[in-house]
């Protein structure tokens, strides 16, 4: 039986461990609703360039087709 020292310890979630850091939930909520949409942007702008590392070229090139195909009304292949 393994001890509870040797399993693996679980990743926190970045999204909840940066609203700790800025009060919690009733901070956010005291905010303007300038400043809450300022923080979901810089944390929309960090995760969709995650994505995109994390994403194959043939996924990529994938969604680049899908996206052409839905801005000019053509169906994708």
């Amino acid at each position: 039986m393994l001890g509870f020292w040797r399993m693996k310890a679980k990743k926190k979630n970045p999204h909840a461990t940066a609203l700790g850091r800025l009060g919690g939930k009733a901070s956010m909520q005291r905010r303007s609703a300038e400043k809450r949409e300022e923080f979901a942007r810089s944390g929309g702008l960090a995760g969709g360039k995650a994505r995109a590392n994390a994403l194959t070229k043939a996924e990529r090139v994938q969604i680049a087709k899908k996206a052409a195909a839905a801005r000019w009304g053509k169906k994708a292949d």
